[in-house]
Parts: structure tokens; sequence; C-alpha cells
């Protein structure tokens, strides 16, 4: 029996220290499936027996983090410990240590004998923990950590003689680990405002009065109101009540969207202008939100390709740096007969410069930020693998019901026929379609409601099965059904047949009216094109990326739709023909990207390389493709991949700055310009600068 824990762990702001812990912890016995992620602080992991979590808390407090345990329910984004820097332990420990220096400074001049002493005292305060963690980490399998490499540097600094040196080194490397805390912090806060766009209080209904309570108490079937102006506390669906809610913030989508009974509302949008009433249905840690949070902290544990390169060449990276160290302070002296202080001072050097920090934070600073870019704006990629394949994408397959159309169909065409008017020809069609629930019939009563007409039910409505329905109005016989089943009650004048092939050769369905047994008009209908499907295909085809439409549905329909859009079409597919064209299409060497409504599709978007739900994100897509994009825009898959080769190039100008950095420090410490502080500066210099380049991608605009 394994138990799954949880817990939070504090301090822990690069790859390095991530693996650290990981290689401590697999030494644990009955500890498995490690997954740390430090931009969430969060540690999870399984244990085969109890008693097993103590030990777990032990070993990492001892690499110098603290930890706490999460229980179900509690969310690790409430704690507090990202109070001011100073407050916390690091901030603590480098003050102390910069007040001793400051003080052995003061005391090394009235006391001349004792500087050294002073100063190897002030370098004590900060070396000590610093030397603790490299032996909790070299003990529990970690000999080659960032601690390793500070404390050789440190005590070889004091025994050549070199103390006041080695005490600014180690005040630079605290100062260099706090300023990566403060850099991570931010990070983590990016992804913690998502949680706060849920309010914590919700208004509802018991007994007939409204009681307030906590948002994260409601269950589903609750009914709450929602206030004009407040924030929407749950999913749900509004039962009473028609308002417009801002989903700006959780979806990015810039105006307000009218919404009214049976409509779905998302826990953190925000209800403008009416009061609405609303079933719960979904409950707190199920909510949209909450999904998209646990979706970007999961997909931070699921490590990139970069990423897992990054830490195969940083295992071997920080033992080679020791070794060319320790050639370089023994080879020239040994061989050349140079100075063994001034080789020693410099082979210290190369120690420092040869921290893999910056090197190994450059991937997954990038990979949050854009993981987080991508959440705010309904963009849900579920890991740094998903985030990097994105970029490479060069054919994008899109379902067309629901994913490249509404899914519903409109009203497209109303022809008046004889004496009627166009007006007449709705309320007639509207009256036997009032009580229907089918689509046509649908978009039939909506299209009369927006046209002003009256809509009235007939009366004896009847459905004749795949012919049409009839019925009586205003003392007439009406029937509204297809043009073959008309036509064998009424015969249609030519210029009336006419129309009707034009209107099927453009892909729509046309039903015929007939009054009293004479035609009286024609209604065509259509599963029309989403209103940004035309530019978010051109936006593919801008990024050299191309869109084919595969669908179910008949070539006629198909073709007239791929006509409009100006994209290549298949029809007539069934589940497993889509899969077959996403195998072919890889088989050809494409990187495919596939995107559909997710029930249907599930086989397909599973295949391809990377399978994108559209939509409000049902359940299945959700769960079977690698990401969604929340707001149904065709326009949002090129944001996603523009966000994708966004992440890729700041990955790639961060390993430069890492790597260019430590290149320049290491040339200029060898000929002896730069010496052991300017190196510590280097190697903390590159890590801020390459985490803010990272946070650059949270700030990109909107048009991602």
């Amino acid at each position: 029996m394994t138990d799954r824990l949880r817990y939070r762990v504090e301090g822990m702001d690069c790859g390095s220290c991530a693996r650290k812990i990981e290689t401590a912890l697999n030494r644990v016995p009955g500890v498995s499936d490690i997954a740390i992620s430090t931009t969430t602080e969060t540690l999870r992991l399984r244990v085969a027996e109890a008693g097993t979590g103590e030990l777990v808390e032990t070993v990492v407090r001892n690499l110098g983090y603290g930890i706490t345990p999460l229980t179900e329910g509690t969310h690790h984004h409430d704690h507090a410990a990202d109070g001011p820097w100073w407050r916390s332990a690091k901030g603590r420990l480098t003050i102390l240590c910069g007040l001793g220096l400051a003080l052995a400074w003061g005391l090394a001049t009235p006391l001349p004998g004792y500087d050294a002493w002073l100063y190897t005292a002030a370098m004590t305060i900060g070396l000590v923990p610093i030397a603790r963690r490299a032996t909790s980490a070299a003990v529990a399998g970690a000999p080659f950590t960032i601690e390793t490499l500070m404390t050789i540097a440190a005590l070889g600094a004091v025994i050549i003689g070199e103390t006041e040196e080695a005490a600014i080194v180690v005040l630079l490397f605290l100062v260099g680990e706090l300023l990566e805390g403060v850099a991570a912090g931010r990070a983590r806060a990016s992804i913690r405002s998502l949680s706060n766009l849920v309010p914590k209080t919700a208004f509802v209904e018991r007994n007939g009065t409204l009681e307030e309570v906590a948002a994260g108490s409601l269950v589903v079937g609750d009914v709450i109101a929602i206030r004009p102006g407040d924030r929407v506390p749950a999913d749900g669906e509004i039962l009473s009540g028609e308002s417009a809610l801002d989903e700006a913030p959780v979806t990015g989508e810039s105006t307000p969207k009218r919404k009214g009974e049976g409509e779905t509302v998302f826990a953190g949008t925000i209800n403008t202008d009416g009061t609405l009433r609303v079933r719960v249905a979904a409950e707190a840690e199920d909510n949209t939100i909450a999904r998209v949070v646990r979706l970007v902290e999961e997909a931070q544990e699921a490590k990139a390709p970069t990423e897992r390169f990054i830490d195969r060449f940083s295992r071997y990276y920080t033992p080679a740096v020791l070794v060319v160290g320790a050639l370089v302070a023994i080879l020239p002296p040994l061989l050349a007969g140079e100075p063994w202080g001034e080789w020693v001072y410099k082979g210290l050097a190369v120690l420092l410069i040869g921290c893999p920090c910056a090197l190994v934070i450059s991937t997954p600073a990038a990979i949050a930020a854009g993981l987080a870019a991508g959440a705010r704006r309904g963009l849900l990629i579920k890991g740094g693998a998903v985030l990097e394949t994105l970029g490479k994408v060069t054919t994008v397959a899109l379902d067309k019901t629901g994913t490249l159309t509404e899914g519903r169909p409109k009203v497209t065409d109303v022809v008046a026929l004889g004496e009627a008017s166009e007006r007449d020809v709705l309320e007639d069609a509207a009256a036997l379609d009032a009580t229907s629930s089918h689509p046509i019939a649908k978009a039939i009563v909506a299209r009369a409601q927006a046209s002003g007409a009256e809509v009235a039910p007939a009366v004896g409505v009847m459905a004749l099965g795949g012919k049409g329905v009839k019925g009586r109005f205003k003392r007439r016989g009406l029937f509204l059904g297809s043009p073959k089943a008309a036509a064998a009650v009424a015969s249609l004048p030519p210029e009336a047949e006419a129309r009707i092939g034009a209107l099927q050769e453009e892909g729509k369905t046309v039903s015929v009216l007939l009054v009293n047994d004479t035609p009286a008009g024609l209604i065509a209908v259509r599963d029309e094109p989403r209103d940004d499907a035309y530019e978010g295909l051109k936006a593919l085809k801008a990024r050299g990326i191309a869109p084919v439409m595969l669908t179910g549905d008949n070539a006629r329909t198909a073709g007239a739709i791929a006509r409009t859009l100006d994209v290549e079409s298949r029809a007539d597919l069934l589940p497993q023909d889509k899969l077959r064209i996403v195998n072919e299409l890889k088989a050809q060497g494409q990187v495919v990207a596939k995107v559909g409504d997710g029930i249907n599709d599930a086989p397909a978007l599973a295949a391809a390389d990377v399978g994108i739900a559209m939509g409000g994100g049902t359940d299945v897509a959700l769960e079977t493709a690698d990401g969604a994009v929340l707001h149904g825009r065709v326009l949002d898959i090129a944001r996603m991949v523009r966000l994708s080769r966004d992440t890729i190039g700041n990955i790639r100008q961060n390993i430069t700055v890492a790597l260019g950095l430590k290149a320049v420090f290491l040339v200029t410490t060898i000929i002896g310009i730069t010496g052991l502080w300017p190196a510590i500066l280097a190697d903390t210099g590159a890590t801020v600068l390459v985490t803010a380049n990272a946070m650059r991608l949270l700030g990109a605009g909107r048009n991602v």
C-alpha cells in the first residue's frame, strides 16, 4: 500500500536545488515517484510505509530547506512565506554576514595584526551554514553542489592568505542566493495571481435567504446569487437572470459576453450589469481556474527536452569544473615553476565561475513563464515538452464542426415564394418549431425572434419521421420539411427548384414551407464558420504552417466551408479515418497538431504530436489533449505557436547569457584581470539576468 504525500519546500529556487533534493530522496528506502516543481515550491512523492514521511522531512531539512506537509484541500498558495526578503532565513543570514564583514573592516585599521582573524571570523558566519548544506548533500549522494564549490573556494582563499577576499566572496554568494530567491518568488507570484482571481466568499441561497459563505465550501447543486460587479465564485449554470460577463481574467477575451438562462459561467469572471442566480456545477478544487493552476503546476514537473539535456549536462559539468580548477591551480607551478599562490587563487576563481546555477535555471524559468503567460490568455499547455513541440509544428489538422465552425446551425437565407413576405415565412416556420429542441428548429426560432417576428406555437404539431413537421396556425395547414418531402405533396415552381439547388451547392440544408399545400418559402441553414476562423487560418499560414480541415460531414458541405475559409478539406471521415490521416502526415515527416472538440476526435488528438482541445474544455478534451484553447478562438492556435517560439527563443538567449558570461570570466581570470569576487558576481549576475529575461514572457502583449 503506497501513500501519496505532498509538501511545500521553502528556499528551493533553482533546478540544482531540486536535483539535490531528488538525489537525496532517491536514497530513502520506500520512496518513489518523486516530482518536484521549483516554480511552485512543491514536492510530491509516494511512500511505501507509514513513518517514511518523517524521514523525508528530516532529509530535506538537513539539506537546508524548510518543509511543511500539504494535506488534501489546502492549497500551498495560501502560505505567507513570501514575505519581505529581510524576514526570510536567507535574508537574515545575508544581513548578519554583511554586518560581520563591515565590523571586521572597521576593526582592521585599529588592530593591524589581527585583520586575517577578523575577516576569517566574518566569513565563518556565512560559510558555516553553506558548508553544513554541502556536507548533508554529499552524505545524501550529491557531492558536486554549488555549496561544495563555494566551501572549497572560501577555505582555499583563507589558506593562501586571501582572507578579506574570502569574506567578500561568501557575502556575495549569499546576496546572489537571496536575489535568486526574490526572482523565483516573482515567478511564483505570477502563477499564484491566477488562484487569486476566485473570490473568497459567495452568497448562497439557504431557506429562502442569502447567506455569505466561504467560496471553497460550495458544493455541486448549491444555488448562489451573483450581484453586478462581483466576481463569479464557482463554475456553474445560470438558472435565472441575464448579464454581460467579463471573461478577460480567465480567457483574455476583451469584450464582455452576454449570457442568460441555461448558459455556463466560469469562476473568476466578472458579472458586469445584472443579478444572476447560478447553480454550482463544480467544487472549488475542480473549477476552471483551479484546473488551470493545477495543469500549469503539473506541466512544470513534466520536463522539456532542453531541460532534460541541461540536467544531464550539469551533472557532468560541476565535477569537470572541479578537475579544471585543480589543474589550473597545480599544473603551471609544477610544470613551469610559476608562483603557487597566484595559480591556486586562479584555480579557486575557476571553481566559482563553474557554478551551474544560471545554466540550470535557464530553461525551467522560461518554461514556467511561458506556461503562465499562456494560462492567463486561456491557452492551456500541459508541460514544457508540449510547449517546445508546438513551435516545431508544420501541419495543423482541424476538425470542422465546433472548431472551425460554431457547432450549431444558423439561418443563412430566407426566400419568400408567391404572395408571402420573408417575415411571414419566418413566423409560420417558427410557429411549427416553437416547442422543438432540434438544432435547426432552434436556429429558425432564434432568427424569427431576432427579426422581430412574433413567435406563437402552432396547434396539433406532428413530426413526420425523416420528412418534416406539420401543424395548424392561424387556421391554415402548415408543413415544413425537406425539398423531397415537399415535392411529393406540391409541385415546386422551377425558380424555387433552381434556388434550392444553388443553396445546397453552398453546403446549406434547405427546408420548404408549404401553406395549405402551396409552396410559400424556403429557409436555408448552415453551421457557419467562427468569426475569426479565416483570420486564424491565415495567421497559421503566415507562420509557415499548413492547415487542413478534417470532417465527418458530407463532401458538399465541407467543400463550401473550405472554399469560404480557403483551406484544404477531407470529408466523410470516421474517427478512425482522422486517426489514419494524422498518422500518414506524421509518416511524411510532418510535425502534426490536431485541433478538435475532444470527444469524437480523441483518438486523433492522442496520436498527433500535439493535441489541442477547442472550447470551454470538456473533461474528455482536457484529459486527452496536450493543450486546450479555452476560448474556442481559431486565432489562439497561431498564438500558441507564437508563444512556443518566443519561449524557445528565450531559452536560447538564457543559455547564451549563462555560458557567455562564464566564458568571458574564465579567460579574464586565467589572464589575471579578474579575481574571486568578480567570478562569483558573474554567476549571480547571470542567474538574475536569466530569470529576469524569462519573466519578460509574462509581460508580453496580449497578441501573443
